[in-house]
């Protein structure tokens, strides 16, 4: 038996206003309901009990697993009805992920993502490309997450809060200022460990970099402040320099 794919796929229990955008091959579970002004892409597969609400775009090739609420209204008691919520294409939602919508701007979920169960982004954050959120992960309201970073489990970011690219924050642990990227943060309250190495490595970085960051890291610990960094002629510590003098909540302090 051949099945037409053309058209979406819609449980009968689930509630989706006539004023939603469904796109092709798109398949949405038992229980969910889905609000009038959202609009969903391509062959994204939406489990059972799921919520997505407010102005809510979701992209193509996204798989959203059950009882996620989406797009609902932040935990916010300034809020005047005027966000919305953005997700890219070919994330990855686990299961009891919820996502508010922004207070004034947009929440921003962008590309290939996984965001595993239980976690948490408030409004207005903006998280970026092939980011993982690992089980338990809470953000605060403005939160913003570089491509490539690694959240550990049950880990809480302070609102405002800025982790840089390719970094990696250690389970369980409490971020309330800014991680520079390609470094390593753990614990309560989070300390600088590092650089990280095994990130570096996955992402093919050449050891020329690397060894440019291990040279950074030296001086950082020696506490020769930026002005030890910059006379690092490299483009990733350059970046690194550039974070750290554009921060406004500061840095996280070293081990």
């Amino acid at each position: 038996m051949k099945f037409n794919t053309i058209h979406p796929t819609i449980h009968p229990t689930a509630l989706v206003h006539p004023g939603a955008q469904i796109g092709k091959n798109v398949s949405i579970g038992a229980y969910s309901v889905v609000g009038a002004y959202v609009w969903i892409g391509d062959d994204t597969k939406i489990g059972s009990h799921v919520m997505i609400d407010g102005k809510t775009y979701i992209g193509k090739a996204n798989q959203i697993m059950c009882f996620c609420a989406i797009g609902v209204v932040p935990q916010d008691l300034k809020y005047k009805h005027e966000g919305m919520t953005y997700i890219g294409n070919g994330n990855f939602i686990r299961e009891y992920v919820s996502i508010h919508r922004a207070t004034k701007g947009v929440t921003y979920i962008g590309n290939e993502n996984l965001l595993m169960a239980y976690t948490h982004i408030a409004h207005d954050c903006q998280i970026s490309d092939h980011v993982i959120l690992v089980n338990g992960v809470n953000l605060g309201g403005h939160v913003r997450i570089g491509r490539y970073a690694v959240i550990g489990g049950l880990t809480g970011l302070h609102q405002f809060v800025e982790i840089g690219r390719l970094s990696m924050i250690a389970g369980m642990s409490r971020i309330d200022r800014d991680v520079p990227p390609y470094m390593i943060a753990e614990g309560n309250p989070a300390r600088l460990r590092g650089i990280n190495l095994v990130g570096l490595t996955r992402r093919k970085v050449e050891e020329a970099h690397k060894s440019a960051l291990k040279k950074m890291w030296m001086k950082m610990k020696k506490r020769e402040g930026i002005e030890g960094i910059e006379k690092i002629n490299d483009d990733y510590v350059r970046q690194v320099q550039r974070f750290m003098e554009k921060s406004e909540r500061g840095v996280v302090e070293l081990e």
